[in-house]
């Protein structure tokens, strides 16, 4: 696509820590909608595992795919010079979806950091944001009994990752709150205790303002 011809979409931003909730969450406003709208869920951690899986391809070389194996094995970040390959990822989800800028676009895993919300420039622009908020100890226990419904095919839930990805999220992703409203976002911040559902907390989204 040219960039005379690009549309810079509106989106939604779900933050919180790794268990909180945010791929449930996002999974259900796709399934149902938000406020009146159909969503798109972008899920970079579920489109990053697909590509993966995938293997080698016209859009990911072979030393990309072993790079980003690499990167999910350590629950590490992306960062400045491995940020076109979220783009592509990114860019990818929007092509097959084909999502349209009056839907909703719901962005989960990426921006994980202030350096990474530069590749969402050219393709969506963050106007509020959802943040799910819990402490390690209820992050432990959603893990342990699978309060979202998610985690049963993952293999990056290890205390010790989860214990280093909770750290990176403190450290570098709640940030991006003063990041994005200072940029103009709205914010609701949403508590999740062991067993909130999404259902639940759309049930509440829904009675309050709309984000965009």
């Amino acid at each position: 696509m040219q960039d005379a011809q690009r549309t810079i979409l509106q989106a939604i931003l779900l933050l919180g820590p790794t268990g909180a909730g945010k791929t449930p969450l996002g999974d259900w406003l796709e399934k149902n909608g938000l406020w009146g709208q159909s969503c798109h869920h972008f899920d970079f951690g579920a489109n990053l595992r697909a590509v993966v899986a995938a293997g080698p391809s016209d859009s990911f070389a072979s030393d990309e795919i072993h790079f980003l194996q690499r990167v999910l094995a350590q629950g590490a970040l992306l960062e400045k010079e491995s940020l076109g390959l979220a783009a592509n990822i990114l860019d990818g989800f929007i092509a097959r979806r084909n999502v349209q800028p009056e839907q909703w676009f719901i962005l989960n895993g990426l921006p994980r950091h202030a350096g990474q919300a530069q590749v969402l420039e050219q393709s969506a622009r963050v106007c509020g944001l959802i943040q799910l908020e819990c402490g390690s100890r209820v992050v432990q226990e959603r893990l342990r009994r699978d309060a979202g419904g998610d985690r049963a095919t993952r293999s990056d839930d290890q205390d010790e990752l989860v214990s280093h990805k909770l750290t990176i999220y403190e450290e570098r992703t709640r940030p991006l709150v003063a990041h994005y409203r200072q940029r103009g976002a709205r914010l609701i911040a949403v508590p999740v205790d062991v067993d909130t559902q999404p259902s639940e907390i759309a049930r509440w989204l829904e009675q309050l303002p709309r984000l965009i």
